[in-house]
């Protein structure tokens, strides 16, 4: 089983989290997204880990930019975050008055139309991931998560990250050989297994540039993907406005093909593709993209 990344500190608690849904209910997600403004700062002044680790990520996205904006844009990163997941609370509640725009919607379409057989959606810590598998729904396939369980049990109840519903299960990565063989039999199966693809989690990783430096994105994903003969759709979601998201799943990536060099050259091109990839999300939207952690720690 391979190893997790350092024990990190946990975050949220049900008081909190409480809190939140108490004022999403009394005075709508606009009222919850206010009082972000309260507690943001609290975690800029108090949390100096988190607010280490952001800044690694916007120091890189914001060169330019001198010490003081550079914290401005961590909080900025707070409070963009906090509006997602109280998004996700209500999505997993059942509110229904989030709309959602697809780009790349006539392309799944046709690649679902002619296949039986599943697929990867390759992921990232951006947007909402709740918001995006519900969109997903439909297309009319079940979707199987492809991730270790969350280890905070507030933020499990809160978010329902273990209840994705009818449609969608998770496979955890703590199963035998990280849940691959039942990802495999899942995609047979007609299944689309989402995987992230912007922290190795301990798995099997390489360098690939980004953002003016080098990271380790896992390539697990597309090892699976090899194995299976099925591509590989890079799903990625965007807040856009006050209760509007955007689904991207416009990137389709071939699976690698081709003898051991051959195909290893290939899945590390569709690394370094995934990470232009998110280089492009991020200069789009730099402050909806959740990785907090210095994944650049290597170069330092």
């Amino acid at each position: 089983m391979p190893a997790r990344d350092a024990v990190e500190r946990r975050r949220g608690n049900r008081l909190g989290f409480w809190f939140f849904r108490c004022a999403a209910r009394l005075f709508g997600l606009g009222g919850a997204y206010g009082l972000l403004h309260f507690v943001c700062p609290y975690y800029l002044l108090t949390d100096r880990p988190l607010v280490t680790a952001a800044r690694a990520y916007v120091r890189r996205r914001f060169p330019e930019h001198g010490r003081l904006r550079q914290l401005c844009d961590v909080y900025r990163l707070f409070v963009s975050q906090g509006q997602n997941l109280i998004d996700r609370y209500a999505v997993a509640a059942g509110y229904r008055g989030i709309a959602v725009d697809i780009r790349g919607y006539e392309g799944m379409q046709a690649l679902l139309a002619g296949r039986e057989k599943g697929f990867i959606l390759l992921t990232a810590h951006v947007g909402n991931w709740q918001v995006a598998m519900t969109a997903l729904q439909k297309f009319g396939r079940d979707v199987s998560l492809l991730m270790r369980p969350e280890d905070n049990a507030a933020v499990r109840e809160a978010l329902a990250v273990d209840a994705g519903g009818e449609r969608i299960d998770i496979i955890s990565t703590d199963d035998g050989l990280g849940g691959v063989l039942a990802a495999m039999k899942a995609l047979d199966a007609g299944r689309l297994i989402s995987i992230m693809g912007d922290r190795p989690y301990g798995f099997s990783a390489m360098d690939v540039p980004f953002l003016g430096g080098t990271v380790r994105f896992p390539y697990g994903a597309f090892t699976l993907a090899a194995a299976a003969q099925c591509p590989v759709v890079v799903l990625l979601s965007a807040k856009t406005g006050p209760r509007r998201y955007q689904v991207d799943v416009s990137h389709i990536l071939p699976p690698p093909a081709g003898g051991r060099g051959r195909k290893e050259a290939a899945i590390r091109a569709a690394v370094e593709e995934f990470a232009r990839i998110l280089e492009g999300y991020v200069a789009t939207y730099p402050y909806q993209w959740f990785v907090f952690r210095d994944i650049w720690a290597a170069d330092d």
